[in-house]
């Protein structure tokens, strides 16, 4: 078996934090059947302007279930600290275009940097739009120069450009929403994949073994 999953990610995406520890969770088992995770950082704002989607909490019936949906998720992915932030949303473009130069320049720190973005906004409550907060977040990993390094790129016309370039690519690949997957299968095969809760209908796609979900039936009473 073969494949590869590419993953389109913004961090002001509380779905897609789900989507990344789930498969930041399954990368070694799917490393062992030769599928290959692509993490890409995209501008979420882009993706819903270029797809023409709107924000769940701009619809009120949406606002209202999500609530629900967002505490179940939270259960399920063991991640009872994610809370939605008072200055929710911000303009995700600071932290996506410092993602993609960490990326390209330290990518062994990259996984390991998304994971911090996502601690830091949706269970500490810190707004990473903002560049003196944002360097405190990336000097847990980096040195002083690092950090400043990390932060004049996400200012620079190259990062500008190549988090607009991820963004496009998603939208041509369908996106209208994040977490956004494109997954190739060992015949070659490509289709698009969307949110936190279809990772069953991946696994199926790829050929991969897989355990559905069993309900248990009631216990027997002791006579």
């Amino acid at each position: 078996m073969s494949g590869k999953i590419t993953c389109y990610l913004d961090c002001v995406s509380p779905y897609s934090y789900f989507a990344l520890i789930y498969l930041e969770r399954n990368r070694e088992a799917l490393r062992s059947h030769n599928v290959e995770i692509d993490i890409v950082p995209v501008f979420l704002g882009g993706i819903n302007v270029g797809s023409g989607n709107k924000p769940p909490w701009t619809l009120p019936a949406k606002a209202d279930y999500s609530k629900f949906d967002s505490a179940r998720a939270k259960k399920y992915f063991a991640v009872q600290a994610v809370k939605t932030p008072s200055f929710f949303p911000i303009l995700s473009l600071l932290p996506q275009r410092s993602l993609i130069y960490v990326k390209a320049t330290h990518p062994d720190h990259f996984i390991a940097t998304f994971r911090d973005y996502f601690l830091e906004m949706w269970e500490n409550g810190i707004d990473l739009s903002k560049p003196e907060l944002l360097a405190k977040v990336l000097s847990k990993r980096f040195k002083e120069g690092e950090v400043r390094q990390v932060l004049e790129a996400a200012n620079s016309p190259e990062w500008k450009q190549n988090l607009n370039a991820n963004t496009e690519e998603a939208l041509k690949r369908g996106a209208f929403g994040c977490p956004w997957y494109w997954v190739r299968n060992s015949k070659g095969e490509e289709e698009p994949f969307f949110g936190s809760d279809r990772f069953h209908y991946m696994w199926e796609y790829l050929g991969l073994p897989w355990r559905d979900i069993e309900l248990a039936p009631a216990a027997k009473a002791k006579i």
